[in-house]
């Protein structure tokens, strides 16, 4: 059966797979048109909470970035009531190759046949999950940084995604306030964290090694650069167990040694996870 491109995009659902940090962050974007926003997870406690955390931020978001203020929210943990009837849905589950292998599996099968199916991993390319699919050309990778803060996102194909879903998501993107990048060749950490990957691995050395504190590497991250954003502190945001997950892959496909393994496991090991946990490199967060 050949792929056709989803029709009635403003009128038709959108589904988050995952209500962590990152994806009730996603679903808050994509929920500006007024469209009915799902997001799934299989803890209801998790989709309820991402649903919450959405009504709450969503008219602030509005109000700068503009929007519709009518808003349609659900939380689900079925994941058939989730998927139905939905244009778009967006994979933010944690960086875990066999999760995202079943998770795409299931959405092949489950969701409607014109749903275009987007990985937000920021590792794993998503060639790594169409194997086995019937329908390997709706796949893409789909990268969110940390909206509404940072809105750009990378689109990248799979190596079998139709070419008018990389078009029809560069045109629809920016009705969402977001501002889609074009990854126009298969690379390991798309464009920014291919060149993010090199500062936090050597970060990570520096510290790891007795080198520096984290404080000394940010304070000259920001000095130097002028920059608000170090290393340190973004890797708190994300979370350092993301952190490590993502740094074991990068080092798998480089064939390398993750050195700053053991640091980042032993910062996990006492439940200092960055922000999401009150403390990780720094610990005033409140």
């Amino acid at each position: 059966m050949t792929y056709a491109l989803p029709v009635n995009t403003a009128d038709r659902p959108i589904t988050i797979i995952g209500g962590g940090t990152l994806g009730r962050r996603i679903a808050l974007m994509l929920s500006l048109q007024g469209a009915e926003v799902r997001v799934y997870d299989t803890s209801l406690a998790v989709a309820r909470a991402a649903v919450e955390y959405i009504a709450t931020h969503r008219h602030r978001a509005v109000e700068e970035l503009g929007g519709s203020p009518a808003v349609r929210l659900a939380a689900k943990d079925n994941l058939v009531e989730a998927l139905r009837d939905s244009w778009l849905v967006v994979e933010a589950v944690p960086e875990k190759l066999g999760l995202k292998q079943a998770i795409f599996a299931d959405l092949d099968q489950l969701a409607a046949p014109d749903a275009v199916l987007a990985s937000n991993s920021s590792s794993f390319s998503s060639a790594e999950f169409v194997g086995g699919l019937s329908s390997p050309e709706r796949v893409l990778n789909m990268h969110f940084y940390m909206p509404p803060e940072v809105r750009s996102v990378e689109l990248m194909s799979s190596g079998h995604t139709d070419p008018g879903i990389l078009e029809l998501l560069m045109g629809e993107l920016p009705k969402y306030a977001l501002k889609p990048h074009l990854v126009r060749k298969q690379s390991t950490g798309f464009i920014f964290n291919r060149i993010w990957a090199a500062i936090k691995r050597e970060s990570l050395l520096v510290v790891a090694e007795g080198v520096a504190e984290p404080q000394d590497v940010d304070a000259l991250f920001a000095e130097v650069f002028k920059a608000e954003t170090t290393p340190f502190r973004f890797m708190d945001e994300v979370g350092l167990d993301v952190v490590l997950d993502i740094e074991n892959h990068y080092c798998e496909v480089a064939g390398i040694e993750n050195k700053s393994a053991a640091m980042l496991q032993a910062y996990i090991a006492k439940g200092w996870l960055g922000v999401k946990s009150g403390r990780g490199f720094y610990n005033d967060y409140s």
